[in-house]
């Protein structure tokens, strides 16, 4: 198992298949950077990896773009050819767990807690 932390990069999508499972597709980019044997200059790297989460499909409405993920997964690769007939590949992550850091929509938008009840109290120990 693998545990990558990126960014998610659009909205996820819940799909139903025949047999009425669903699976929730989306996809994370995760940013890599190191200095340059022998001089100051930093090289920047950015990796995407189309994820697959099969547990429960509720979390897609955490899943939005610009959300802070942490994933544990099983790494892959998916390889195809483009219009062109072009041999191209894609990395992907089978998802096990997901740990939300940051970023969703729901936080700004979630209803208030309804105030405690406070009693007045006119002797206050101290």
């Amino acid at each position: 198992m693998e545990i990558l932390v990126g960014r998610v990069t659009a909205d996820a999508k819940v799909y139903t298949l025949k047999d009425e499972r669903q699976v929730v597709n989306f996809s994370i980019a995760v940013n890599e950077s190191y200095k340059l044997k022998g001089s100051g200059e930093v090289k920047k790297i950015v990796r995407y990896f189309k994820c697959a989460y099969w547990l429960r499909a509720e979390i897609a409405k955490y899943l939005t773009k610009g959300a802070i993920v942490e994933l544990c997964g099983r790494i892959g690769v998916d390889s195809y050819k483009d219009m062109q007939g072009e041999a191209k590949a894609a990395l992907t992550l089978h998802v096990n767990n997901i740990k939300l850091h940051s970023g969703n929509k729901l936080s700004a938008t979630a209803p208030a807690q309804p105030a405690a009840a406070t009693a007045t109290v006119d002797d206050l120990p101290f």
